[in-house]
């Protein structure tokens, strides 16, 4: 990846956070943390994997009520981010902190087994 996606992927990574939880007002959209945002080399795609407080179906309520809201998400992008064309966004759930917690519950459970 581009520095130059990079640095766009960290600032959209900031407007995203602000424009989610400042900005949105509809009541599915739970406690939602944007943890990175992947723009692609050619600034056309912004993947931006979310995490979101709660069980499933609350994940899956934020998640369709982000999906219904990412024209307005981004068209506050492009006029926060002077781009020339605003990323297409893509919204995912990031997976990796419940891999993480999962893991450390399994070493917990290995560890008390030892003794």
């Amino acid at each position: 990846m581009s520095l130059r996606a990079n640095r766009v992927g960290e600032q959209m990574k900031k407007e995203l956070s602000d424009i989610i939880g400042r900005k949105l007002k509809d009541p599915r959209i739970g406690f939602v943390t944007v943890t990175d945002v992947e723009v692609t080399g050619d600034l056309q795609q912004a993947k931006v994997y979310i995490t979101v407080l709660g069980d499933e179906e609350q994940r899956k309520n934020s998640l369709a009520a982000l999906e219904k809201a990412k024209g307005f998400i981004r068209s506050e992008v492009g006029q926060r981010i002077r781009l020339r064309k605003t990323p297409e966004l893509l919204f995912e759930m990031d997976e990796s902190i419940d891999y993480g917690n999962r893991i450390d519950t399994l070493l917990k459970k290995l560890h008390d087994g030892e003794k």
